[in-house]
């Protein structure tokens, strides 16, 4: 378990209270630290700074330090621990001041015992850099070669840091969703290709991958999947057991959400001792045939689930640490679940119902020991046979079967009666944990922080990634990207506490969630899961696959983002497309729907890069964002017609014209000086949430933002303008958002990981409240002839207002190719020729004004009781609305 230090902090705050200030004790001696602490050599330290060291004390303040000291804009637990961008110090800011109050403790600030020399010079460095430098330069203290030359001599940089590897310490459950390589440890690279544009396509046929893998541990012992010893991976796309392995490690953790390496899949360790060939598990139920039928890709290879008439997925049942697996084969039902036989060897238990025809099982290789175990009607021989190289077991009725893979001359037991696991186990006393809220201040809208608990049982690394609510809006749910779904209650109050529970893990990087009837619903890259509570603890008695049509290849980029519903009950979410690659299966940048009843999925467009999340409109239309990339010179706003095609030559089925003209434009294109990751848009459908109820928001992954997005329609063309909430950048990237039927308030999840510049916090759970106060924003606007229209949330100063030197406009266009983004092109700034205010409405003359790729209008302002404010709308215009005033 991670060590937080908040409850440390506020005891050694009552001690030190004791103390005269102005001795400033420290909390150690000098003879309580170990002895390696006597001969450091700090100068070699300090000249061994690097870009490393700034990460590593990127993820140590993480960790250690911000829970209590917190970021500019997000206020830590204990409000009287030091604000580094702002406040003096007290003890010096030196390097090695700072190294001695970390080292000793001083008044509230504990030891830091934990670390080592270098792990705290590398937090000092951290601090030093992005906080004091530019934000707190009379404490940046300049390092020079005198100081260098007295600093405490010695010949040791102390003990090797350990490494922080967070992605295994964590438990993920016994289970864990996703896509493997499955290869032995003399199988050699991975063979990724990383240049080009478009990167060219490996030749992956002979390649063994579980593009749905569910791994499961089959050893007993606690910390989940990541601490165990012995594994089977089960292919839910084509109903194999795709492998059987074993050894410390479990998997390589290479991917871009475990370890943070770009372009990369995890391949299992250890001594693979079965896997089996990349087809069907199960012969064709009417034909018996074993050719695979699925979509075929341009590399050759086939992806998706089997037909559902074949095969099809259900779910899997967890009773305590027993994991059963539910699918269908043709009409039968079948129940699976695997454990070790005298510790050793694999065993595969099948319940097989509901036989209509005889079935037939392709079990392994025949190069692999194969005992069959059949229990019906004492019936089990003629069942187990050889052909073409595998063992195939023949299902001529209802029957429990056991396999054991490898060679034993050991007893077994009759296959097991799976049905009892499918019922839900004893009820489990999950742990309930405990986190705070920390109040906003400030006027208008304002961000209360709902604290994460970091220190859970589970290590987990609480990223969150979206949210919604139970009936009464008091609770919540919200998934993370490892995997979890977490139960929220208290999540209204003021202050506190939140109660959390985590009631599902082992997910596949879920990024949607939604409550419906209270049943709880979990989009997935493998699947719609549907969460059961079978016993009435709480906890996930059975994940089922609500729908699984989602196409899945081992590509780091495809996400499966967002999840909504609209009024008939149907499900939408977006799929990713490939990152610099063409696509490779038709649901690569699409957007998708799945049906009510979850058995059919439709693509409804196409063309998109990475489309995080999807909105719904009040007119049943719908939104998504993508992300600048190849074939998209900047971050887009989309508003999506069934068919159209939104410019991702890369997407699946691009057209052959590459121009403009054959992609559908986006409501607005935005600047990367704006935002460097859209996430999902959100309609603030509530009357209690000031004046931005009901408007139209966007959420920033890459700034951690929130902008106001002001569409308008002139002729059927539309266009919109964006502007940024006036709330600091959040500490953490912000994915989700939803209203809360409860309080009417907006409570936002978000995460960092890959592609956001908000580090500092791993996630974070945030209230925007709007407290009444003024609110200092435009909150519509218009393009009118030679002219720009500003309905502001305010009263404005009128000399303030109208006078043309408080405005900036510039214009500028993009070019859409295979490169990366786009340059800013044919700059200009706009003459102002005059302003006018009627009430809250001002009104820029702008003569030369144009349709054009990007619109940009800042301005500095004062209201009506003289406070000043500034901010920046940028928009897109294609069409200019006639001024009903001119004609």
């Amino acid at each position: 378990m991670r060590r937080h230090y908040a409850l440390l902090f506020a005891l050694l705050a009552l001690v030190s209270c004791q103390t005269p200030e102005s001795e400033g004790p420290t909390i150690l001696s000098s003879s309580d630290l170990p002895e390696y602490e006597h001969e450091l050599d700090h100068a070699g330290i300090i000249n061994n700074w690097t870009e490393e060291f700034y990460h590593r004390g990127l993820q140590i303040y993480r960790t250690n330090c911000f829970s209590c000291h917190g970021t500019p804009s997000i206020q830590g637990t204990l409000p009287n621990s030091r604000q580094f961008w702002e406040d003096p110090f007290k003890y010096g800011s030196d390097p090695l001041s700072l190294y001695n109050t970390l080292t000793l403790g001083r008044e509230i600030m504990p030891p830091q015992s934990q670390l080592t020399p270098q792990e705290k010079y590398a937090v000092i460095l951290y601090v030093r850099e992005e906080f004091l430098r530019d934000q707190n330069p009379d404490a940046f203290f300049e390092i020079t070669p005198s100081y260098l030359e007295r600093l405490p001599e010695g010949t040791s940089f102390g003990p090797e840091p350990a490494q922080n590897t967070p992605w295994k310490d964590m438990d993920y459950g016994r289970f864990l969703m996703r896509t493997y390589e499955i290869a032995h440890a003399s199988d050699g690279s991975k063979g990724i290709n990383r240049r080009g544009s478009p990167i060219p396509n490996e030749d992956f046929r002979s390649r063994n991958f579980a593009y749905k893998g569910i791994a499961i541990r089959l050893n007993p012992g606690d910390g989940g999947i990541a601490a165990g010893n012995a594994f089977v991976l089960f292919d839910h796309d084509l109903m194999r057991m795709a492998a059987h392995w074993s050894g410390d490690g479990f998997i390589d953790w290479e991917d871009i959400l475990l370890d943070d390496q770009h372009n990369i899949f995890p391949r299992i360790v250890g001594d693979l001792h079965v896997e089996t060939a990349m087809a069907p598990g199960w012969a064709n139920p009417v034909t018996g045939s074993a050719e695979d039928p699925r979509f075929r890709a341009v590399d050759g290879r086939q992806f998706g689930p089997l037909p559902q008439n074949w095969s099809h997925y259900k779910g899997l049942y967890v009773h305590g640490d027993q994991n059963v697996l539910h699918y269908t084969v043709g009409r039968a039902r079948v129940l699976e679940s695997f454990a070790l036989e005298a510790d050793t060897l694999l065993s595969r238990t099948l319940n097989i119902t509901g036989v209509v025809r005889p079935l037939v099982l392709h079990a392994a290789p025949d190069s692999v020991p194969l005992t069959v175990i059949a229990y019906s009607d004492g019936m089990s021989s003629g069942v187990l046979r050889q052909e073409n190289g595998a063992h195939l077991v023949t299902v001529p009725r209802d029957l429990n079967l056991k396999l054991i893979y490898g060679a034993s001359d050991a007893t077994s037991a009759p296959p097991d009666d799976l049905t009892q696991y499918t019922q839900g186990g004893p009820p489990a006393e999950a742990p309930v944990l405990e986190s705070p809220i920390l109040p906003g201040t400030g006027e208008g809208y304002t961000a209360d922080v709902l604290t994460l608990p970091l220190d859970n049982p589970w290590n987990s690394r609480m990223r969150p990634t979206a949210i919604d609510f139970m009936a009464d809006g008091n609770e919540a749910v919200i998934t993370t990207i490892d995997g979890e779904v977490w139960h929220l209650s208290g999540i209204t109050r003021q202050s506190g506490p939140v109660e959390w529970r985590r009631i599902a893990s082992g997910l596949f990087q879920p990024l949607g969630i939604r409550v419906i009837g209270g049943d709880i619903y979990v989009n997935s890259r493998n699947q719609i899961a549907r969460l059961h509570d079978l016993n009435g603890d709480g906890l996930t008695d059975y994940y089922e696959s609500f729908n699984n049509d989602h196409q899945v290849t081992e590509h780091f980029h495809e996400f499966a983002m967002g999840l909504q519903t609209d009024e008939e009950g149907n499900f939408y979410y977006a799929k990713s497309a490939r990152h610099a690659r063409p696509a490779l299966i038709p649901q690569h940048g699409t957007l998708i729907r799945v049906s009510a009843d979850g058995q059919e999925s439709t693509i409804l467009a196409t063309g998109f890069r990475a489309a995080n999340g999807v909105t719904i409109n009040p007119d049943g239309t719908f939104m998504v964002t993508d992300q600048e990339g190849h074939w998209n010179p900047m971050n887009r706003i989309n508003v999506v017609d069934p068919g159209g095609f939104y410019g991702n030559m890369y997407g699946y089925g691009a057209p052959a014209d590459s121009s403009d003209e054959a992609m559908e434009p986006p409501l607005v294109w935005i600047d990367m000086k704006y935002d460097r990751s859209p996430a999902e848009l959100l309609w603030a459908t509530s009357d209690r949430w000031g004046p931005l109820s009901n408007k139209l928001l966007s959420f920033s992954y890459g700034y951690g933002r929130v902008f106001l997005v002001m569409p308008q329609s002139v002729g059927g063309v539309h266009q919109a303008g964006i502007v940024q909430l006036p709330l600091p950048d959040f500490p953490t990237g912000l994915m989700r958002g939803r209203m809360n039927p409860a309080d009417g308030q907006l409570y936002v999840v978000g995460m960092s990981a890959w592609a956001t510049s908000q580090m500092i916090q791993t996630g974070g759970l945030y209230r925007i409240r709007y407290t009444g106060g003024t609110v200092h924003m435009p909150e519509s606007m218009r393009v009118l002839e030679r002219a720009v229209e500003f309905s502001f949330t305010s009263a404005l100063e009128e000399a303030s207002a109208t006078q043309a030197s408080n405005y900036r406009v510039h214009t500028w266009d993009l070019e859409r190719s295979r490169r990366y983004g786009s340059e800013r092109h044919n700059v200009q700034r706009l003459r102002l020729a005059g302003v006018s205010l009627r009430d809250s409405t001002v009104t820029l003359s702008l003569p030369g004004l144009e349709p054009t790729w990007i619109l940009e209008i800042s301005y500095d302002l004062i209201d009506s009781n003289g406070i000043a404010f500034e901010g920046a709308v940028q928009s897109t215009v294609y069409a200019i609305e006639e001024d009903p005033a001119s004609s």
